[in-house]
C-alpha cells in the first residue's frame, strides 16, 4: 500500500509525510527533497548543507525529520494494537542533476537510507531482503491503511486551530489581482474591480486556492457561490468546470476537488 502526502495529528501540530509505503513485512517513510547543487549530510554535527554556485545554505537536518516520523508510526502501531512492524526511512533526492555526500560516524547507516530517485527501487529491494518475514496479515494491512487515511488531517483545520480562528473571522470574496481590493463583482462575464476599474477573467482561481487552503479540500457549487459572492448557480458551475477541477457526484450532489494541493 502506498499513501501520499499524509498529514497526521501530532498533539498541537501536524506531522507531514511525503510518502508512506506499507507492506506486510515493514513500513517505509519516504521523504523527498527536490534540491539542486551539492548536498552534504553531516551525521557528526547533524547538519544539512546545500552548495550552489559556491554559496552555502543550511537546512533542517533531514535525518532528524524522518526519524521523528519513524517514531510516530511505531507509536501509532503500538497504540492501536498492531504487531511490531519494522519502520524504516528513506531520504530521496529527486533532482537528477544534484549530487550528495553523507559524512560522519553514522554515515554507513544513513547512506543505505539515502538515494537519488533513479535508484529508489534498488533501495526498496534492500529493505525487502532485510525484512523477508511478514508481520501483518492482509486484513491487518487494510485496517492500518484505513486508520491512517481516517487520521489524515489536511492542514486546513490545523491553521484555524493554531491561530484560534473561526470561519466568520475571514473576509470572503474575490481579490483584485491588480490592487488587492476585496470583493470584486461579476460584470460582463468577468470580475470587475470598482477601485481600479479593471477586469479579470480568472481572479476566482486565487479565491478557490484560498478556500482549499483555509477551509477544506473540497467545495460544492453552493459553497463556491457563498465564498466568491455569486448569485447564479449556472455561472458558478461554468467557472468550476472551466478550471477542470476533479469532481464526484452529479447535479446538486457534485463535489469539486483541487487538481493539486495548494501548499
Amino acid at each position: 500500500m502506498i499513501l501520499h502526502d499524509l498529514n497526521l495529528p501530532d498533539d498541537e501540530f501536524n506531522l507531514q509525510i511525503d510518502t508512506l509505503l506499507i507492506t506486510p513485512a515493514y513500513a517505509l517513510v519516504i521523504s523527498v527533497k527536490h534540491m539542486a547543487g551539492k548536498l552534504i549530510i553531516d551525521t557528526e554535527n547533524e547538519q544539512f548543507t546545500q552548495i550552489v554556485n559556491e554559496k552555502e545554505k543550511g537546512y533542517p537536518y533531514p535525518v532528524a525529520q524522518v526519524e521523528r516520523h519513524q517514531k510516530y508510526i511505531k507509536k501509532l502501531l503500538a497504540a492501536h494494537g498492531f504487531p511490531p512492524l519494522p519502520v524504516e526511512y528513506l531520504i530521496v533526492f529527486s533532482n537528477s542533476y544534484c549530487t550528495y555526500v553523507v559524512s560522519g560516524p553514522n554515515s554507513r547507516k544513513v547512506k543505505l537510507r539515502t538515494c537519488k530517485a533513479d535508484v529508489l527501487l534498488n533501495r526498496i529491494e534492500f529493505f525487502e531482503k532485510l525484512y523477508p518475514d511478514p508481520f501483518l496479515t492482509a486484513k491487518e494491512l487494510r485496517k492500518l491503511c484505513k486508520l491512517l487515511v481516517k487520521l489524515n488531517t489536511p492542514p486546513t483545520k490545523y491553521l484555524f486551530k493554531k491561530f484560534g480562528l473561526k470561519r466568520s473571522d475571514l473576509l470572503t470574496g474575490v481579490h483584485c489581482p491588480y490592487c488587492g481590493y476585496l470583493p470584486l463583482i461579476r460584470k460582463k462575464q468577468k470580475w470587475y474591480c470598482s477601485r481600479c476599474d479593471k477586469y479579470s477573467a480568472d481572479a476566482h482561481m486565487n479565491a478557490l486556492m484560498d478556500y482549499f487552503l483555509l477551509y477544506d479540500l473540497k467545495i460544492t457549487n453552493k459553497e463556491f457561490r457563498e465564498f466568491v459572492h455569486l448569485k447564479s448557480q449556472d455561472v458558478a458551475k461554468r467557472l468550476l468546470h472551466t478550471e477542470k477541477l476533479i469532481y464526484s457526484g452529479e447535479n446538486r450532489h457534485r463535489i469539486y476537488f483541487p487538481k493539486t494541493f495548494p501548499w
